[in-house]
């Protein structure tokens, strides 16, 4: 019965039924009706247990099948465990008919089944299922037996079925991470492995003997094959999960028998390799057919298997990888397999199944190898000898091998090539990416291994083969492609090279001539050079400094003859990058080529066709403009003026529109009070930036554009009758009330916006900027309310009183910041701050202040004062959490501008609270006129009167730091003297009370002696 909480509403089997009926017609509209219905029965009692009882019913039709098992495996399983959507019942008739599946002869359906069990499995092994394993190992056995104790009598399709199926249990606990998890994997593992390893030595110990070219045609190789391959992918999981945790002491008796495994698969991989290479040999003369290809597939993916087993194992632990046995040998016969491809023919090589040497199992052999390398390399990281170092002529052999064999680039290589230039650099600059994948980026890693271990062979070889080739100057394609094939050895070993190739006479007396032959085959050595050039000078093997360095790199750029194409210029202008963004760069050398690099890189932008293509040049024009600096003021127009229009073609190509953010960024933190031409453009783009569509993948790098853009204007106004950013603000207090996640960044801009002008601001939008400050500060965190009431104090120090005034009492602001303060609750450094803010607002204008307060109390129907007393409490209490001497100061300064208003409840605390905080502050900064220093003497700066790092806000080489350091200096907490403030503060007290007899009987009369004498004392110095 379902339990009491369920859903009221029912549904019929029939109902559920036609709606799968429904969803799996080929009516769109009916389609779309079903899939809404479908979705709510889903969510009632008892409809998965129907849903699987339809998908497990061979007499419906197939397409209505599919559709319901498909349903369950994207949504039931991930609601397993409710009691609301499943019975116990339930679940164990699913269980039932997960199995009764495993013959199903719909591919669709048993793949879903998989995926089911496997997910459940997940759940409910071993204690609710604990028939599951065995059932499967038992239908295995069975129709192993009867397959191959030769009856043939089994059932191919439920072992196949079973195979599948317990390959996906395995797949999935292997991903489990909790303990629990793990030891139940560790528990299947320890049972089964054995039973699961003597299978496959069962299928496959006749595969010798059995697979000929005539045999691999016939059905039941196929499936000899398959069942191969399944029930090692099985034993492949078990290891792999095993070989990760024998060094625990739970799975250390499990040693022996990865060790056996791994032995007996080094010496299964080369008897199958060598007969598969064989089979293709075969094939080119005499085709197979369609069994016979899909036989080949299995088989090829099967070696396959075998290299993913050993090279995650190596992955997981290289030192004990090299130490099981032959794996040496295992290795070196890799290594062979690549030999003998380099010396077969180019088509031998593919990336097909039906290739002698597919390009997978070549990648395989040359990881393999190279993450080997190191066991024998000459020198052990002891300093110890090496016995099994390879010798010269090995590694000298190999080096050869790559450089003339795999590293040049292919026929395929040069047809992508012409046909998609621009896709093909994209994909050359992934190498990082792509080496495990594709032979040649392999190839080069497994030179640039080679040369670390053995240097000393490595690197005199490619000496001599430079010199050998250096004065030659191909012709013909082969030639060109083979030289293009050494400058890229060069490249990737320039760290061990650069001290015995001379760069800059390779520079001047070869590859300058070579980049400027007009010759229509050298595209592909230009292209390599300028990647060459980059190269070097990244690795910091050679100095940027070198004009011949942009001589080449710019005439790669900008040249258009028989001799270029584009592939060339876009790998130049990543090459520039590449150059520019370097230690060693000098903007007194590259000055001459900064014109023409800037106008060549915008117009090569516009040139381009893809979008990744734009981004790529996009980020080196930003890092020659971010180098330039103030250099880049006079090409400003020529860079800005195509933006709008490359914007626009970019579409919702978010990537390459950041890039054209950074570009205008770059170019406003370059040229600062320059870049005022630059305003329209930035006004577009920023609100082009927020419009619904474009905020979620634009708004920071728009917010680091807008605070860059406002740190570096003179005004808020626009130029020649255009807009300015004082139109943008509205959106600014937009984000601010409603931006909680990217709050940090809009008060920055917020308060750039103060410092260009802040009566601008006030005269225009005071109530609603003070109102977007209340409804963030109710809902932030504390970093950014701290934030805020930073901006507040410096908005009330800059600002005109007569502008800020009423609108902080209308939006509720103030009423906001005094209920804070008064119910005690927020963070203390919340609280601190906002004693600051209305400190800030006592000393520009005490009687505005007064007002304030009044108008609080009548608004909130609180006595004025409660208010005052809340407020003084904590800026007594808060005094000790201050930690900073200015910010004491200036609360010192602000209790004082009160005192002189002569309200009571603050002349209460006069004889107590408030001169004790004088004290301490006279104490604590001593300011005292030094009338005895000597002129012309030293003096230091005490370490309180400097702005500190975060005054400044990372507004340094900006023309903001200038407006902060103002603000600063002119700041009245600096410039008054503190003793003469307060001392006329408490003579504006005497008269608010009638005179210096009425103060001191009302409120002094009670003040500890000793205090008021030293309080006396240190206003007698003022």
């Amino acid at each position: 019965m379902p339990p009491s909480s369920a859903p009221t509403e029912t549904f019929s089997p029939e109902e559920l039924y036609n709606v799968v009926c429904g969803a799996a017609s080929q009516d769109p509209a009916q389609v779309q009706a079903s899939a809404a219905r479908l979705k709510e029965i889903l969510l009632l009692f008892g409809a998965y247990d129907t849903l699987y009882e339809i998908a497990s019913q061979r007499t419906i039709p197939l397409a209505v099948r599919q559709q319901s098992i498909i349903q369950f495996k994207n949504s039931a399983v991930s609601h397993w465990k409710s009691r609301k959507l499943f019975s116990e019942d339930h679940r164990e008739r699913t269980r039932v008919r997960c199995l009764s599946l495993l013959d199903e002869t719909d591919d669709v359906i048993a793949e879903c089944n998989e995926v089911i069990i496997a997910k459940i499995a997940r759940h409910d092994l071993p204690q609710n299922w604990p028939a599951l394993i065995p059932h499967l190992m038992a239908t295995i056995g069975t129709n192993i037996d009867a397959r191959y104790g030769g009856v043939q009598n089994g059932s191919a399709m439920k072992l196949r079925r079973s195979l599948e199926v317990l390959n996906a249990i395995l797949k999935e606990m292997m991903s489990v991470k909790l303990p629990s998890g793990m030891k139940v994997m560790g528990a299947l593992v320890q049972e089964l492995h054995q039973n699961l390893q003597g299978h496959y030595s069962r299928v496959a110990s006749s595969f010798p003997t059995t697979i000929t070219l005539t045999s691999i045609a016939q059905p039941n190789v196929a499936e000899d094959l398959l069942f191969a391959h399944l029930l090692f992918k099985c034993v492949v999981k078990s290891a792999e999960w095993t070989w990760n945790r024998i060094v625990h002491n739970s799975y250390e008796n499990l040693e022996p028998w990865i060790q056996q495994l791994f032995q007996a698969s080094a010496i299964q991989l080369q008897v199958l390799s060598e007969l598969r290479v064989n089979l293709m040999l075969a094939l080119q003369t005499a085709p197979t057919n369609q069994i016979g290809i899909r036989s080949v597939d299995t088989l090829t993916r099967h070696v396959r298997l075998f290299g993913k087993l050993f090279r995650r194992m190596q992955q997981l632990s290289t030192s004990r990888f090299v130490t099981l046995p032959l794996c040496s040998d295992l290795v070196l016969y890799y290594w062979s397999k690549v030999v003998q491809a380099s010396n077969a023919s180019a088509d031998a090589i593919a990336d097909t199944s039906t290739a002698i040497f597919p390009v997978r199992f070549l990648v395989q052999a040359m990881v393999l190898f190279k993450d080997s390398l190191a066991q024998w390399a000459p020198v052990r990281k002891d300093g110890s000898q090496n016995a099994n170092a390879l010798n010269k002529e090995f590694v000298e052999n190999a080096v050869q091998l790559l450089v003339t064999r795999f590293i040049p680039l292919n026929p395929t290589d040069l047809e992508e090539w012409v046909t998609d230039p621009e896709g093909w650099v994209n994909l050359e600059e992934q190498d990082n990416e792509q080496w495990v994948f594709e032979i040649r980026p392999c190839a080069e890693r497994v030179l640039m291994t080679l040369a670390n271990n053995y240097q000393q062979y490595v690197t005199p070889l490619l000496d001599t083969t430079f010199k050998q080739a250096a004065g030659q100057r191909p012709v013909d394609l082969p030639d060109v492609v083979q030289k293009e094939a050494l400058y890229c050895a060069i490249g990737r070993c320039a760290t061990r090279l650069k001290d015995l190739i001379p760069f800059g006479q390779w520079l001047e007396h070869t590859l300058i001539a070579e980049t400027q032959d007009p010759n229509a085959n050298y595209p592909v050595l230009k292209r390599r050079i300028a990647w060459l050039v980059g190269k070097w000078i990244a690795d910091d093997c050679y100095p940027a400094n070198d004009p011949k360095i942009w001589q080449i790199l710019l005439y790669l750029l900008q040249d258009r003859g028989q001799g270029s194409d584009e592939v060339v210029r876009l790998t130049a202008a990543m090459a520039i990058r590449e150059c520019v963004d370097t230690l060693s760069f000098n903007i007194d050398v590259f000055s001459p080529y900064l014109s023409t690099a800037a106008n060549e890189l915008v117009r090569l932008m516009a040139e381009a066709e893809t979008l990744e293509a734009k981004r790529r040049i996009a980020n080196s024009l930003n890092t020659v403009i971010e180098r330039a600096e103030t250099r880049i003021v006079p090409l400003i127009g020529n860079i800005a003026q195509p933006l709008p229009q490359l914007w626009d073609a970019a579409g919702e190509d978010w990537l390459f529109k950041v890039s054209l953010l950074g570009t205008l960024t770059n170019l406003i933190q370059s040229s600062r009070e320059h870049s005022v031409t630059l305003t329209n453009i930035v006004i577009h783009l920023l609100r082009q930036s927020f419009t619904p569509s474009a905020r979620l993948h634009l708004d920071e790098d728009a917010l680091a554009l807008w605070l860059v853009a406002l740190r570096n204007t003179v005004s808020l106004e626009g130029v020649n009758g255009g807009p300015g950013y004082v139109e943008l603000f509205p959106l600014v207090i937009s984000l601010l009330s409603e931006n909680l996640d990217l709050l940090g960044s809009i008060s920055e801009i917020v308060e750039s916006y103060i410092l260009v002008d802040a009566a601008r601001i006030l005269q225009l939008y005071a109530v609603e900027l003070f109102q977007a400050f209340a409804r963030a500060m109710m809902q932030a965190v504390e970093t950014n309310v701290g934030d805020m009431a930073r901006i507040l104090t410096t908005l009330f120090q800059v600002g005109p009183p007569q502008l800020w005034g009423e609108p902080l009492h209308r939006s509720g602001l103030f009423a906001l910041v005094v209920k804070t303060l008064m119910d005690d609750k927020a963070r203390t450094s919340i609280l601190t701050e906002e004693v600051y803010v209305l400190a800030r607002v006592a000393i520009a204008n005490k009687q505005l202040f007064l007002q304030l307060m009044q108008a609080t109390s009548q608004a909130n129907n609180v006595p004025e004062p409660q208010i005052w007393e809340g407020v003084l409490d904590q800026w007594w209490t808060r005094f000790d959490n201050m930690s900073e001497p200015r910010h004491r100061k200036l609360t010192a300064m602000g209790i004082a501008s009160l005192v002189s208003t002569g309200r009571q409840e603050v002349l209460d605390r006069l004889s107590s609270e408030i001169c004790n905080l004088w004290l301490d502050v006279f104490g604590e900064i001593k300011e005292t006129e030094n009338e005895a220093a000597e002129p012309g003497s030293p003096t230091l700066t005490r370490y309180w009167d400097r702005p500190t790092d975060q005054f400044f806000q990372g507004s340094e080489n900006t023309l903001e730091y200038e407006r902060r350091n103002a603000l600063y200096e002119n700041d009245p907490v600096r410039t008054t003297k503190l003793t003469t403030y307060v001392a006329t503060c408490l003579q504006e007290a005497e008269m608010a009370c009638g005179g210096p007899a009425n103060l001191q009987a009302m409120y002094l009369v009670k003040a500890d002696s000793t205090v008021l004498s030293q309080l006396q004392g240190e206003l007698a110095r003022s």
